[in-house]
């Protein structure tokens, strides 16, 4: 492809493409002898194969001498996991889950030969009891609305012809040809478009510090080290759109005054390193990174820095000493990174989830963003949905969304018809939300005010058969293990407050231990270096301060209420429901039950390993575990 030297060249070559995504965009005014076939491409669905079902169906497109009316090529995530590997017919509009490669056969020879849709694949809802086959009647899809995922599902994002015809690049061509850098800002802080990365902070009020400082070269990052346990936003975004994140980097890096750009990504991302490797060469090749783009004169490039997967090169100070090949340790603040950042430079760091967001504000303008959210919470939020929750997956919402709303209309409800307990928000640095708040709509301040926050966007759902002080102390093993270590108050002090929840779980808790907790936590969030560790205590407090019970419980009466404390259960036989089967102690590893046929059975616990094994046998449920 020739190089685009003109904002007016870039818009011929949009219509050049266009006709490629017609199937895809305008699917029902076209021939039904025509056909796209969509496979999911997320890390998730290539696991599951979805590259061999691509294959799969492309070795029977040449078969059968049908190369130029039908497509078969992968697309990025379609968001909707639990149902992967996903499988799209334009424009038929018909949305099969769960495929195999072996099922490429059956929906070519039935549904693109015969045209009869292979009722077995479609989708099934849970509680309508029927099947689904158009992907925008889908419980799961209907309430959201896509942004940042706008082209995820619709176009291969290894080929960026598909990603200029649907506009791609043209943000970026408006803003060299018809706007100043002052009015790029101005046009970003209109928006309203606050930091997808934790704080939400304003993007524009963040570009406009950096714009301010003088210096001879200024740095513009992407933060794409996504460590939130439970986390795969910005990863999807880069696998299935890594084209919007390079122009949200340019208009970035114009309206700052940068030429040169990084992408800061953890290397356990083997999929999306590959794909942005390859966009930027594209994009390079086409003249939309480089010397001059588009003719204005304005010079900008992108380039990759491998992260080792630290949870503390999350936060930018740290993000930008492991740049530079130092520590990954994260410094006081002033001086902003926006004054003093790369090698000492003027440098922003956006999260991959803003960088996406900017090039469709400049197409549709930031009144139109401005009007979808909340007062103070513009625009849209992706969340990666997880835990005990029926449809897993990632969610787009406009912000001022509630919990109930993602949870039960999006996410199905709760698994096995279990009762909610509570929802995890913001990850590590996050807090474990109650069913009294489900009603309250997700925005930064809301969140706030009920002892979590948004974060990077994990939300993880839990049932009655969590317990909150196990779950707490998993959080605080994991930020034992990411802490940098350079501040005593979360070396030191998360490392005891994970002992203190050790000893609660596995029943050496007491009273004091309790105080202690509260106390501590309450420190570190005082003293801790960075954010990073001043959230830590956040899971403890946010439990302790909603879920007490269960903290007494461990430490009064030495029980575990959701019976998910190991050490501190004891499994007991129920008299009147035993008949004396056996069956409990033959399957008992360590021969710890003992009783003769149909007479009561006994356990003892000195011996007894807390497996489980003879409860998930009994098909009396005389055994319990309280």
């Amino acid at each position: 492809m020739p190089r685009i030297k003109s904002y007016r060249q870039l818009l011929d070559t949009y219509q050049q493409f266009r006709p490629l995504l017609n199937l895809r965009l305008n699917g029902h005014d076209l021939p039904t002898s025509e056909r796209a076939i969509l496979v999911c491409g997320g890390t998730g669905c290539h696991a599951s194969e979805s590259q061999q079902l691509v294959a799969n169906f492309q070795a029977l497109i040449e078969k059968n001498g049908l190369s130029d009316t039908i497509q078969a090529t992968i697309s990025g995530c379609f968001g909707f996991c639990e149902q992967g590997p996903i499988v799209k017919i334009y424009p038929d509009d018909v949305f099969y889950v769960q495929v195999k490669p072996e099922d490429a056969t059956e929906i070519f020879e039935e549904h693109i030969l015969d045209n009869r849709r292979v009722e077995r694949l479609l989708y099934l809802d849970p509680v309508l009891k029927e099947k689904i086959a158009a992907q925008h009647d889908i419980p799961f899809y209907q309430p959201q609305q896509r942004i940042a995922l706008r082209h995820s599902g619709l176009i291969n994002p290894e080929d960026i012809r598909e990603y200029i015809a649907v506009e791609g690049y043209q943000a970026l061509g408006k803003v060299l040809a018809e706007m100043t850098p002052e009015m790029v800002i101005e046009e970003m802080k209109r928006s309203g478009l606050r930091g997808r990365g934790g704080a939400g902070f304003s993007a524009g009020k963040k570009w406009e510090f950096a714009r301010q400082y003088q210096s001879p070269e200024k740095f513009v990052i992407c933060n794409a080290d996504e460590g939130d346990p439970g986390a795969f936003m910005d990863r999807s975004i880069m696998e299935g759109d890594a084209h919007t994140v390079i122009e949200g980097m340019a208009i970035a890096g114009y309206a700052i005054g940068a030429n040169q750009g990084y992408v800061y990504i953890r290397a356990e991302y083997p999929l999306a390193v590959d794909r942005l490797r390859l966009a930027i060469k594209e994009a390079r090749e086409l003249g939309l990174l480089g010397k001059n783009i588009l003719g204005s004169g304005f010079d900008f490039d992108v380039d990759i820095r491998l992260g080792a997967g630290a949870f503390v090169c999350g936060e930018e100070t740290a993000l930008i000493h492991s740049m530079q090949g130092e520590r990954g340790e994260p410094t006081t603040k002033p001086p902003f990174p926006a004054q003093s950042g790369l090698w000492g430079r003027p440098t922003i760091v956006n999260n991959v989830e803003t960088l996406a967001n900017v090039p469709v504000i400049f197409t549709r303008g930031a009144d139109w963003y401005s009007a979808i959210g909340t007062q103070t919470s513009k625009g849209t939020k992706v969340f990666a949905l997880a835990g005990q929750v029926n449809n897993i997956g990632l969610v787009e919402v406009p912000m001022g969304t509630t919990l109930r709303e993602i949870i039960y209309d999006i996410g199905g409800g709760i698994k096995g018809d279990a009762r909610f307990k509570a929802v995890q928000t913001g990850g590590p640095s996050g807090g474990c939300i109650p069913g009294q708040f489900l009603d309250v709509p997700i925005d930064y301040e809301s969140l706030a005010s009920i002892g979590s926050m948004m974060g990077s966007g994990g939300m993880i759902v839990l049932s009655d058969a969590t317990c909150m002080v196990k779950f707490a102390r998993y959080y605080l093993e994991f930020s034992v293990d990411e802490s940098c270590g350079r501040c005593l108050p979360c070396r030191v002090g998360t490392k005891r407050l994970y002992e203190i929840l050790v000893n609660i779980t596995e029943g050496r808790g007491t009273e004091a231990d309790l105080v202690e907790l509260r106390e501590l936590s309450e420190t570190i969030s005082d003293t801790a270096l960075c954010g990073l560790g001043q959230t830590a205590p956040n899971p403890v407090l946010s439990t302790m301060k909603y879920f007490w019970d269960e903290y007494e419980a461990h430490v009064k009466e030495h029980r575990c209420p959701a019976g998910a404390c190991e050490k501190m259960l004891r499994y007991q036989i129920n008299a009147e429901k035993c008949i004396g089967c056996t069956a409990c102690a033959r399957v008992c590893p360590v021969d710890a039950i003992s009783g003769t046929v149909k007479q009561l059975h006994t356990i003892d616990q000195m011996r007894c390993i807390k497996c489980g094994a003879c409860k998930a046998k009994c098909k009396f449920k005389a055994i319990s575990n309280n």
